[in-house]
């Protein structure tokens, strides 16, 4: 597949930047409900007041807050598991531009909630922003894997979580007292979600659909290759077209799988696996913790100026997915995920070293702060970007949407079990709540080490019929002839 070469073409470019931004605004709304925390529990407050005339109860005021959080991760989980009921519609990169309307729809219940002095539209737009980061976590990973040269596609795929990132890293900035984070402009901060869409929809009527999309689903062949021929900025696309046939050819006897089936059959069961314990290693690990509860980690920690320790922290992660940019095509996806989680689980006990020893031993606040930084730096090498693209590169065409949707469902139920339980486990477990982190990284780290396969530089066809054998060697395993076609015979490897 060297001939695709590692040509990044103005193309290529301007088609995974413009998807990219779909990841910016999940990167934003993550991060966005973290700094003005005590501005909006102000507003909240407030509003009980003008509505029931007495303060609001500590409990409600904890529910309320909590399920602003945590609502966004619902809508999540709905979205993510929509995903195959647009893309193979619509095709995947209309499937972008439709999801705007989204975007805009939660801009405006956010952005004039104070208005309408109204906590129920506040909490509804991160609802409807979660659907629709929901859908991104599956339309973005997807068109940018299936435009991506072999060569690339794991660099690129790295771009869905810089985009991430630099999200979060924006929310926190503009999150400060001084900007946004305070009490006349947070619902700005909150409504600025419209601005991204606009950029969006205004650069996506400019990029080519998924060649794979138009080949396979579609069937057109003829313009499958003109889209190849100005992603790859080559004439001789030959190479990829035939991968792309190969892998039609596949389609045709493996047919369009639905979720319900993608649980059934053996063919899959290996790859589904693997797709879901790497998204459960990426939200179990803790990270959202962090992200979410930064703030007050810090403030815990005893730093004087927790909010810029917490953007300190968005710098490394924005700078580490950079470094794991450079890195996986030549490292590979599987130890750059182990590197990851050992790094984690390290980080992870000098953490809770250091809270612990907080109040007995002095300068301990700097070492939790070294130690969030480590969490975080780690994460971005591994378990941060390489879930999202390796579903992609784990499936061909057939049950690619829906172990997308599978994936992305069960990335975004850990994420809402991390952001709902996270603070009442913290109660309880004090300074020892990272220590069942460190146990779930560990776990992850041995199952990634035993189950994973590397996939670096293998053909999304290569990668399958790996599969295929190790599902043919399953002794005494039941196939439809469907499935029988598609083992044995065929297989590259």
């Amino acid at each position: 597949m060297e001939s695709s070469g590692k040509k990044v073409t103005l193309q290529l470019m301007l088609a995974v930047g413009a998807a990219v931004i779909g990841s910016l605004q999940f990167g934003y709304n993550t991060g966005v409900i973290n700094a003005p925390q005590k501005t909006i529990s102000a507003f909240y407050n407030g509003t009980w007041i003008d509505r029931y005339k007495e303060g609001i109860p500590e409990a409600s005021l904890t529910t309320l807050w909590s399920l602003s959080v945590a609502i966004f991760s619902v809508g999540g989980i709905i979205g993510s598991f929509s995903v195959g009921l647009f893309v193979n519609r619509l095709g995947r990169r209309n499937s972008m531009l439709m999801a705007n309307v989204l975007a805009f729809v939660a801009a405006a219940l956010m952005g004039f909630s104070k208005m309408a002095a109204s906590w129920e539209m506040l909490i509804l737009g991160r609802f409807v922003v979660g659907l629709y980061s929901g859908l991104s976590t599956g339309f973005v990973p997807m068109y940018v894997g299936e435009i991506a040269p072999t060569a690339l596609r794991g660099a690129l795929g790295t771009l869905h979580q810089l985009g991430i990132v630099i999200g979060i890293l924006i929310a926190q900035v503009f999150g400060l007292n001084s900007i946004m984070g305070n009490a006349e402009l947070w619902p700005l901060l909150l409504g600025f979600t419209a601005i991204p869409a606009v950029l969006q929809c205004a650069l996506l009527p400019f990029c080519p659909e998924s060649p794979r999309f138009l080949l396979i689903n579609r069937n057109e062949e003829s313009q499958a290759k003109n889209v190849l021929k100005k992603l790859r900025g080559m004439a001789d696309v030959s190479a990829d077209m035939q991968e792309m046939k190969e892998e039609s050819r596949q389609m045709m006897r493996e047919k369009k799988v639905t979720i319900p089936e993608l649980f059934r059959s053996p063919l899959y069961r290996q790859p589904l696996l693997i797709a879901v314990m790497l998204q459960l290693s990426q939200q179990l690990s803790g990270i959202n913790a962090v992200f979410y509860y930064s703030t007050r980690i810090f403030e815990k920690a005893g730093v004087a100026q927790p909010v810029y320790a917490t953007i300190g922290a968005g710098v490394v992660n924005t700078a580490f997915t950079v470094v794991s940019l450079f890195v996986v095509e030549r490292a590979g996806r599987r130890s750059l995920h182990m590197i990851g989680l050992l790094g984690m689980a390290f980080s992870a006990v000098l953490m809770t070293i250091a809270m612990a020893l907080l109040d007995k031993v002095d300068n301990m606040s700097y070492v939790s702060i070294v130690a969030i930084f480590s969490f975080v730096a780690f994460f971005e090498i591994g378990p941060g970007p390489i879930p999202w693209f390796i579903v992609a590169e784990l499936f061909s065409q057939g049950p690619r949407p829906s172990a997308f949707a599978v994936a992305g469902f069960s990335n975004w139920t850990a994420n809402f079990i991390v952001g709902m339980g996270f603070q009442y486990v913290e109660k309880l477990c004090g300074p020892y709540v990272f220590i069942i982190f460190t146990v779930l990284l560990l776990f992850f780290f041995v199952f990634t080490y035993f189950k994973v396969p590397e996939t670096k530089g293998r053909t999304f066809d290569e990668i399958s019929a790996g599969f295929r054998q190790t599902a043919g060697a399953g002794a005494g395993e039941k196939y439809t002839p469907e499935e029988m076609n598609s083992l044995g015979a065929d297989s590259p490897l």
